[in-house]
């Protein structure tokens, strides 16, 4: 549990809050098992308020074994006299305080309130009510929500509440958790995710949505359709017109009316969109024509060529679509801010952090050069996202010890004047290394940047591994000390050679991971957890296997594995099938990158 003055520090920091809990007036919502307590929701409620209702009332009937009613009185009158009001959504707050207003709370701000016998779970809309009630049953009475399938409920057959008075309008207006797990939608509406990925409908909320994600220039500039007619609209390389591995050519007006026309076909389709993507290519290749060239030389950066296109097409679009923001990448050839432009209002910069060594902190002179970038989009983007990286998408299931720069990291872009953040991890399978912690992790400092980062991990080892915790905790502070001693880059793209994946540490590693195996032999679904966990270690020894044996000679050390790497791959494909891990890397569906190991071994 979090303790209350964990709990209040974490609300402090938020602006526009107010906190007080006093010693005297307490509400009661259950006694021995009995409910004290009415859930009222008023007859103007959203989709949203009325899901927070069933919720509240679910999870306290799984707290207390007491069956709470609903009431939809418009008078907000509990059926029994004398029973406490749990007053859910905007409307039905103001039964108990007239007045009320969900003023500066924006899309997702909450209040928690006690209002004499009552109490007030609020927010604005859509989202406020649904995480009001999420964060009144977390922070308060103790429940989490680890993954879409492993949660824990305390069981508390009474329950009172000492004065509230909480008020939170959190700082990112986006936040992602972009792993497998995390799609799921009530685990992404628990735990207060918002993005463009998450399986969110109305009642859970709804969420920010884009009209194509990333990457859009050919999905609204064809090549296929426009460059036999229109080559002039691509990319000038040297010195010729080209489509392959190239952008668009952004000085070039009559280009980008079309890509406009295109654009706003695609947004009356898709009228749930908040943002619409206008985003170089996914490779180099911008154009290198007089015109373009003599912009980006001006900017001192192709970024400003790029602000100035999309300032342009986000201009073209407002008046059909106000509430649509135009999004645009810092990424690769166009990270460096721009010395003039600065983007419209209506316009979103992502900036992205790939060539990051992602062991070591934005702070570490390793990151200097992406850090100036952030300090230099901080002071002319009103609307910077982040897109972060979070995994290996070479080896998703290898160990990737970059746990340690989660929380310094994300207070850093929130510190930058950052309103959203994109954390990309291993999106297309389950079982990714330590997938569960770092998507749980990250929802909660996407939430509150201010959290104690190693305290979440904390938290999270000991709730979702139980007795084993320690010997995971063990585990990973091994290979996170591995990486700093060994001076590796840990990029996203890392390699199964790195230096701290040596036969010293994960042999380390292996022994830990064990030893928590062991802690929870009598208990199968804790001990399933563990052999998932134990995965990244098989899978790099199997990589790995005649140099780990080698190493293991040398070191006149015990093998830790079985003998044969066809027996070791069959004891790891069978956790991995019940985990339901369907690839290894961002790009290939199966097992291919093992077997190819195991013919190299020639057992």
């Amino acid at each position: 549990m979090i303790s209350n003055k964990t709990r209040i520090t974490m609300w402090l920091i938020v602006p526009a809050l107010i906190v007080g809990r006093g010693q005297g007036q307490t509400v009661t919502i259950a006694e021995d098992g009995v409910a004290k307590a009415v859930i009222v929701v008023a007859g103007e409620a959203t989709e949203a308020e009325e899901h927070a209702a069933d919720e509240l009332a679910d999870f306290l009937g799984q707290i207390t074994g007491a069956a709470f009613d609903i009431s939809h009185d418009p008078s907000g009158q509990a059926p029994a006299a004398g029973k406490t009001r749990l007053l859910v959504g905007t409307e039905a707050a103001k039964l108990a305080a007239p007045g009320f207003s969900i003023d500066g709370l924006g899309a997702d701000g909450i209040v928690i309130r006690t209002v004499r016998d009552d109490l007030v779970l609020a927010g604005g809309r859509p989202q406020g009510t649904l995480y009001a009630v999420y964060t009144f049953l977390e922070d308060q009475l103790g429940c989490r929500w680890w993954s879409s399938k492993v949660s824990t409920i305390p069981k508390k057959p009474t329950l009172t509440l000492a004065e509230l008075n909480i008020r939170c309008v959190p700082a990112l207006e986006y936040r992602e958790t972009f792993w497998f797990d995390a799609f799921d939608g009530d685990w992404a509406a628990r735990n207060k995710s918002n993005g463009n990925s998450e399986r969110l409908d109305a009642r859970r909320g709804g969420k920010h949505t884009y009209e194509g994600f990333v990457h859009t220039f050919y999905p609204l500039i064809r090549p296929d359709k426009y460059f036999k007619d229109h080559p002039e609209w691509f990319s000038e390389i040297k010195g010729k017109r080209s489509h392959d591995r190239a952008q668009l050519c952004l000085t070039n007006e009559e280009m980008r009316a079309e890509l406009v026309r295109n654009l706003k076909e695609r947004l009356r389709k898709n009228p749930a969109a908040t943002i619409a993507s206008v985003s170089q290519n996914d490779w180099h290749g911008n154009c290198e024509c007089t015109r373009c060239a003599a912009i980006e030389q001006e900017e001192d950066s192709p970024a400003g060529l790029m602000l100035r296109f999309v300032n342009a097409v986000a201009e073209d679009i407002e008046r059909e679509f106000p509430n649509v923001a135009v999004s645009t990448l810092a990424y690769q050839y166009t990270r460096k801010p721009p010395k003039i432009t600065k983007p419209r209002p209506n316009v979103i910069v992502r900036l992205c952090s790939i060539e990051c060594s992602f062991s070591t902190p934005l702070s570490d002179e390793r990151n200097k050069a992406f850090r100036d970038d952030i300090i230099g989009w901080s002071k002319i983007c009103s609307r910077l996202y982040i897109w972060d990286y979070t995994t290996n998408f070479r080896h998703h299931i290898m160990p990737h010890p970059n746990l340690r720069v989660l929380g310094p990291n994300v207070k850093f872009f929130v510190d930058h004047n950052v309103k959203g953040i994109f954390e990309q991890g291993a999106y297309t399978t389950n079982g990714a290394e330590m997938a569960e912690l770092r998507a749980w992790v990250l929802a909660k400092l996407l939430w509150d940047s201010r959290r104690d980062s190693q305290a979440l991990i904390d938290e999270f080892i000991a709730g979702y591994y139980g007795a084993a915790g320690p010997h995971i905790k063990d585990y990973l502070q091994i290979t996170h000390d591995a990486v700093e001693a060994s001076g590796d880059w840990l990029g996203c793209f890392s390699k199964e050679t790195e230096k701290f994946l040596s036969f010293e540490t994960l042999g380390k590693g292996w022994t830990k991971l064990k030893a928590a195996e062991a802690a929870v032999a009598d208990d199968s679904d804790l001990r399933f957890r563990v052999q998932v966990a134990q995965l990244p270690v098989m899978y790099t020894f199997m990589m790995r296997w005649d140099e780990m044996r080698k190493a293991c000679e040398e070191a006149d050390a015990d093998w830790p594995m079985p003998e044969s790497i066809r027996t070791c791959y069959d004891t790891f494909r069978q956790v991995a099938d019940k985990k339901e891990i369907t690839r290894l890397n961002e790009w290939q569906v199966g097992f291919d990158a093992l077997e190819k190991a195991i013919e190299r071994a020639g057992k």
